[in-house]
């Protein structure tokens, strides 16, 4: 009876790890191959899985990808950037917590947000997404940016949130990772600093 009374339980664990690993074959294989290289074929071989459990998860490829970049929000840890935000003092805090957050998200996402980037050339559904996700970042520094005094900023808002996506972003992220050689860490102060710089009236 205890054993029957867990059934429901197993299974259900057994078709989230099912999930996750057809996720982490997808993200391996579009990485590595690409977006239009790579079919639900290959991602249910690299996964063990037959074709039929991929598109009973995930439907098809724009949906994998979907799935993948809501995963990436999840890793990037959105409520530790919100309580940094309310617990900042000033500014300059506020700046360094935003650009902890892009560091988190392109350090464990930049490769997922590239792929949805340039598998949107091709997939409108993907273009979408891509500009949906860039389109909430700036709505949330439009959000922190008018909850500060007036004459904080040199710019107006909507000229600091450009100069904000100009800075912190995945590409340039990986021509300091990647090309120079720079630590993540290093690329988050860097941005800290030069954000407080650029955007505050007494940085």
């Amino acid at each position: 009876m205890a054993e029957r009374r867990y059934d429901s339980l197993r299974r259900l664990e057994q078709a989230q790890r099912t999930r996750a690993d057809i996720a982490e074959a997808a993200r391996r294989l579009f990485v590595s191959q690409g977006w239009a290289a790579t079919t639900v074929r290959d991602v249910a071989r690299e996964a063990g899985v037959s074709v039929p459990t991929v598109y009973a998860a995930y439907q098809n490829k724009t949906g994998l990808v979907r799935a993948l970049a809501d995963a990436a929000d999840l890793t990037a840890d959105l409520p530790r950037l919100l309580d940094e935000l309310e617990a900042a003092a000033a500014p300059e805090g506020q700046l360094a917590a935003m650009a902890a957050f892009d560091r988190r998200l392109f350090e464990r996402a930049g490769d997922l947000i590239a792929l949805v980037r340039e598998a949107g050339r091709t997939e409108p559904e993907l273009a979408d997404l891509y500009r949906a996700a860039r389109k909430t970042a700036d709505g949330t520094r439009v959000q922190v940016f008018t909850s500060w005094p007036e004459g904080t900023l040199r710019p107006d808002v909507p000229t600091a949130v450009d100069v904000y996506a100009g800075l912190c972003n995945v590409d340039v992220y990986t021509t300091f990772t990647v090309e120079r050689g720079w630590s993540p860490g290093r690329v988050e102060r860097w941005w800290a600093g030069v954000l407080a710089r650029e955007l505050l009236s007494e940085p």
